[in-house]
């Protein structure tokens, strides 16, 4: 392997049965601001079987170097293999930054690459910049003490700065056609040590219904639905849209619908078509999570409510009475195509 003292900046390129995963994508285009910023370029980890078809991908959306790990073992994500293969490849080339989804597999690879390779990881970051002091150190932003503040936290002793960054916080740049990227293919022999977990099956659970932050029209509900059983007629609601549902904090806090649904601070950030608001106040924790929408719509009997200030449009009344009314017309508007 050949080894280089490069101050780029990584990000790890999360693949599933040959897909990447969106939040990559998204840490490719904060990586390519941010190299540009340090004058560096962005390179991108990729591991598995048979993947070197995704490096055009990865190159599209702002990678200028791929390092491919592609083994039979890795085909599959395990711990401990994946970790030794990053670990190897971050101590040979020496990054300044290396960043992770904060997913599933992000959020158990990154800690471990941390401790082996000695530095630090913020987690679960929300916003990413540098500071304006010369010292190329990244200032990685999460919610803090639950999510009543923003906590800026710095690794100013220790490199490569790590962090992982929740799925949806950061914009996913437009591909560009015909980008041409340099790839090293890393022949990496992964210790027997590092295997003690053998695959035998994997049993997928495929997804009810789609995930809220790639919706294009979102049907939120807050404390002013009420209650758990009032959430079927956002349900109703969503489906004459062809959207899907989404929640404040305080409904989840109360047990009404499952944390999953949360946008917010300390939730999912949105970008839908279409954000309706219906008996959501607009605490500023959770306008974090969905002012980007391209249209907002807004139900609250509060015509003070702070969603009305960030909303396109507004009703003000009650979202118990509205809704039903609102889904009826949706539908007639369907079924007549108007």
């Amino acid at each position: 392997m050949n080894t280089r003292d490069d101050t780029g900046i990584f990000i790890f390129a999360q693949q599933t049965d040959g897909k990447v995963a969106g939040v990559s994508y998204e840490l490719l285009g904060k990586a390519k601001e941010l190299a540009r910023k340090l004058k560096t370029k962005v390179t991108a980890i990729l591991l598995g079987y048979h993947i070197s078809d995704l490096c055009e991908n990865l190159a599209a959306y702002g990678a200028d170097q791929v390092i491919m790990v592609d083994r039979k073992d890795l085909e599959l994500y395990s711990t401990r293999p994946y970790t030794y293969c990053i670990c190897q490849i971050v101590k040979a080339y020496k990054p300044e930054i290396v960043l992770f989804g904060a997913t599933a597999v992000g959020r158990d690879l990154a800690p471990r690459v941390a401790a082996r390779i000695s530095t630090g990881l913020t987690a679960d970051c929300t916003g990413l910049e540098l500071a304006n002091d010369g010292t190329k150190n990244l200032r990685m932003i999460r919610p803090a003490f639950g999510g009543n503040l923003l906590a800026t936290i710095v690794c100013p002793n220790s490199r490569p700065q790590m962090a992982t960054v929740r799925p949806g916080v950061l914009k996913k740049p437009s591909p560009k056609k015909g980008v041409s990227v340099l790839v090293d293919r890393l022949d990496l022999e992964i210790p027997d040590a590092e295997k003690d977990v053998e695959i035998l099956k994997v049993r997928k659970k495929e997804p009810e219904k789609e995930e809220v932050q790639n919706a294009k029209i979102v049907v939120s509900g807050g404390r002013g639905m009420g209650g758990e059983e009032n959430f079927k007629m956002l349900e109703e609601l969503a489906q004459a849209l062809g959207g899907t549902v989404g929640a404040s904090r305080a409904c989840v806090d109360a047990g009404w619908v499952a944390q999953d649904l949360q946008i917010g601070q300390t939730g999912k950030k949105v970008h839908p078509k279409l954000y309706l608001a219906c008996g959501i106040s607009g605490a500023v924790q959770h306008l974090v999570g969905m002012e980007e929408s391209d249209v907002i719509m807004a139900i609250d009997k509060d015509e003070n409510a702070p969603i009305f200030k960030v909303a396109d449009f507004g009703i003000v009344g009650d979202a118990l009475e509205i809704i039903p009314l609102l889904t009826a017309a949706v539908k007639k508007a369907m079924n007549t195509g108007e």
